[in-house]
């Protein structure tokens, strides 16, 4: 919800868009570096202690958020959320991969990130569509309460979550063994590439669509949040079917067919297209991702047993640092305007699609 909002927090804190835009990179890169401590974590004391208390960190932090009377301030308190929260996705993905084998993962995978796509749906409409309505602090407060509901609802459940018995630490040695190992393969090291190099497409744009709706088709809150009413809907309908694709035939064609979609997307949005256009773009961008992430995590699931809260600590790292750097790369290149960024960027990802039609040879049908 809150890259949408970027032009109305520039107003309300009187600073450029390229300010106030740092709260996307203040709130993922933190989340990507925290990962990797509380990967290892988890499979110190289980997983369950984790993810608990980083829920419970999202609701407490997303409500302060509201307190902020500067760009400044804000830019702090979305920092903390990123340390304190991201324990969440990392583990609820490993968690996936202690349940279900391998060529069982795709579908539950798929249901996993067809929810974070919803929320992407969901969080980049109607969080400004409701900031005119309840202002930016009321959104921030309601998405606090709505954690605060889902942990609640969770309480019957967290056996679910996994044991958390306390295990010996591993030794710094141990832990920098376990990292050799899960990038000596080049399975594991094109697979983290790739999740890495996505993330910084797909968040350098995504990022910035509120401002590019704003400034190319002059929309106000409301407009922006319609257009933007597609991204996350392709996960979110298709990402069970998405992963059963991937069960059923394998991730070999289907993660360069998303790094094409999601490359070609971008593309289509230089020149000045029909309002309507633009917001179909916007979706296929949205499908891209859907056919790539979502695939790659189950490689990742599959490339350490015994460190499975480590191998998905690593992938998560790369993904939200991948997010970070993205929203930060593109924002530096809109000084040169739209055209110039999307064409980087599709540039840079179509780079990609080629080199995967070669590095997921191996990932046909999962075994």
């Amino acid at each position: 919800m809150v890259a949408p909002m970027i032009p109305k927090l520039s107003a309300v804190f009187d600073v450029s868009p390229r300010v106030i835009g740092l709260i996307v990179p203040a709130y993922l890169i933190p989340y990507g570096v925290s990962t990797l401590f509380y990967g290892l974590l988890s499979d110190w004391i289980g997983r369950r202690r984790i993810m608990l208390a980083s829920l419970f960190a999202f609701v407490l932090l997303s409500g302060l958020t509201a307190t902020a009377h500067s760009a400044s301030q804000l830019i702090v308190w979305r920092l903390a959320t990123g340390l304190g929260a991201s324990g969440v996705v990392p583990l609820a993905l490993a968690l996936i991969g202690a349940l279900f084998p391998y060529e069982e993962r795709g579908r539950p995978l798929g249901w996993l990130f067809g929810a974070m796509a919803g929320g992407m749906a969901f969080g980049s409409t109607f969080g400004v569509m409701l900031e005119p309505v309840m202002g930016w602090r009321g959104v921030f407060l309601m998405v606090s309460g709505f954690g605060l509901i889902v942990l609640l609802l969770l309480k019957p459940f967290v056996g679910l979550l996994g044991d958390a018995a306390l295990q010996r630490p591993p030794g710094l040695t141990e832990v920098f063994r376990g990292y050799k190992r899960l990038l000596s393969s080049g399975r594991g090291r094109s697979t983290y590439t790739y999740v890495f190099a996505n993330a910084v497409f797909h968040s350098g744009v995504f990022t910035w669509l509120g401002l590019y709706f704003e400034r190319r088709y002059g929309l106000g809150e409301i407009g922006i949040g319609l257009a933007l009413l597609g991204y996350g809907v392709p996960g979110f309908l298709l990402g069970p079917v998405i992963g059963r694709a991937a069960d059923r035939w394998g991730r070999k064609w289907l993660i360069p067919t998303g790094v094409a979609i999601a490359a070609f997307s971008a593309v289509v949005l230089i020149p000045q297209l029909p309002l309507a256009l633009a917001a179909v773009a916007v979706t296929t961008l949205s499908l891209g991702y859907d056919m790539t992430q979502p695939l790659l995590a189950g490689i990742v699931t599959s490339l350490s047993k015994e460190r499975a809260g480590q191998a998905m600590g690593l992938n998560v790292f790369a993904l939200f640092t991948g997010f970070g750097l993205g929203s930060m790369l593109f924002g530096e290149l809109l000084r040169m305007g739209f055209p110039i960024s999307l064409a980087v960027f599709g540039g840079f990802q179509f780079m990609f699609v080629l080199g995967g039609l070669s590095r997921f040879e191996s990932e046909g049908r999962a075994e």
